[in-house]
């Protein structure tokens, strides 16, 4: 197991970094708790060894004779700060040495995983987000904040995200997964969208969101600043991304475009829906009684994946766009994705093999990567964050073109 070094900064979040710790410890990691001394006005030092079960310190000039300002942060398989003041963000970015927790940033030659939690003003601030630019382009995974209830009566951006989507991000991390998304914007699309007939029914599909989720959590934790477009998913949020709820495919257009001007990759996971009624009917349509169904006039809803590739520029976002495909008479599923991805001119598409109900809100998926360049790979069945990291893996290799 790990050697995890845990750090904790002063805010009123600080509290939830216990939870987080009671997650690594029961998973058989080694945790050293190095809080700063304003963080143990919130929690004391015996909340910390009581339950890590090791000594806490937070000066450097404690315990000398061990040079623990040093050792520490070589030991350490994978440091976490949670929560990371705006205060911590600018000594880090800084290189800033003035008690144990920032030398020990300092030293350690692992990962670093950094869960920002501050008031969204702070968070906004052009010195805070220089200084997340800065830490991000040297490979540090800064997470975004969650949008939701800060201190006092106040909502915004700046919020801790969960203590287990930090931990799950922390996992990913702790694999060894490359931070080679470090510096980079990405935009992932997931889920299904509804076209409504009437204020009760509309047309649908049975995507869950779950590879799209994986998607953007492989992405945040190779580093990447994650713009999440979610079409009526019920999964809790990814840690460290932001998400952006949408309804129908007109709501997934706008949202996409806008988000991935100047992004770096798209990765369109989503399953749009082909078509929208004509009409929206105000109120919820009736049965009339006479065995008689009503005609539902159906329109062609926009090409998503198509308009961003015809309107980028040069090579820039690399595209990546998803195929749910059966066999039929008319060709195969490998066929079929070619034809796609021949019509839709984006540089990757995921082919997945839908027959039968597969995939659809499993936890495995498995897929081919058809490339414009001709190459083809096969990810076999497994879980669906697997999936995300052999697509992300593919997409790197592009952004270097």
């Amino acid at each position: 197991m790990a050697e995890i070094v845990l750090g904790v900064s002063g805010g009123i979040a600080s509290y939830k970094a216990a939870e987080l710790l009671r997650l690594f410890t029961e998973s058989g990691h080694g945790v050293r708790v190095v809080p700063t001394a304003s963080s143990l006005h919130f929690v004391g030092a015996a909340t910390w060894e009581a339950l890590s079960g090791r000594p806490v310190q937070h000066e450097v000039f404690e315990h000398v004779d061990e040079v623990a300002h040093v050792r520490i942060g070589q030991s350490a398989d994978l440091v976490v700060v949670v929560p990371t003041t705006a205060n911590l963000l600018a000594k880090a970015a800084q290189g800033l040495a003035d008690d144990l927790l920032t030398t020990t940033l300092l030293t350690a030659r692992c990962p670093v995983v950094m869960a920002p939690a501050m008031h969204t003003e702070m968070w906004e601030h052009a010195a805070t987000r220089a200084n997340v630019a800065t830490l991000r382009e040297r490979g540090v995974v800064v997470l975004e904040p969650a949008v939701g209830r800060l201190t006092g009566k106040d909502s915004g951006k700046g919020r801790l995200p969960d203590p287990g989507q930090i931990f799950a991000a922390a996992l990913e991390v702790l694999a060894g997964r490359p931070t080679d998304l470090s510096g980079r914007h990405v935009v992932v699309s997931a889920g299904g969208t509804r076209e409504y007939l009437d204020p009760v029914r509309y047309l649908g599909n049975r995507s869950s969101g779950r590879q799209g989720y994986a998607l953007a959590e492989a992405a945040a934790a190779r580093g990447a600043r994650v713009t999440l477009v979610a079409a009526n998913v019920e999964l809790p949020d990814p840690a460290g991304v932001d998400v952006v709820r949408v309804v129908s495919t007109e709501d997934l257009r706008h949202a996409v475009l806008a988000a991935s001007a100047h992004a770096d990759a798209v990765v369109m996971a989503a399953a749009p829906a082909d078509f929208r009624p004509a009409e929206f009917v105000e109120s919820k349509i009736k049965k009339t009684g006479d065995g008689v169904a009503p005609d539902v006039k159906l329109v062609e809803n926009p090409d998503v994946l198509a308009e961003l590739v015809r309107t980028r520029t040069s090579k820039r976002p690399v595209v990546v766009g998803f195929a749910a495909e059966t066999g039929d008479a008319n060709g195969t599923v490998i066929e079929h994705g070619r034809a796609k991805l021949e019509r839709k001119g984006c540089d990757l598409l995921v082919v997945n093999d839908v027959s039968a109900g597969k995939v659809f809100g499993s936890e495995q998926n498995e897929a081919v990567l058809l490339g414009a360049d001709g190459s083809v790979a096969e990810v076999p069945v497994g879980p669906k964050i697997d999936l995300a990291h052999a697509i992300w893996d593919t997409v790197v290799h592009r952004m270097d073109w």
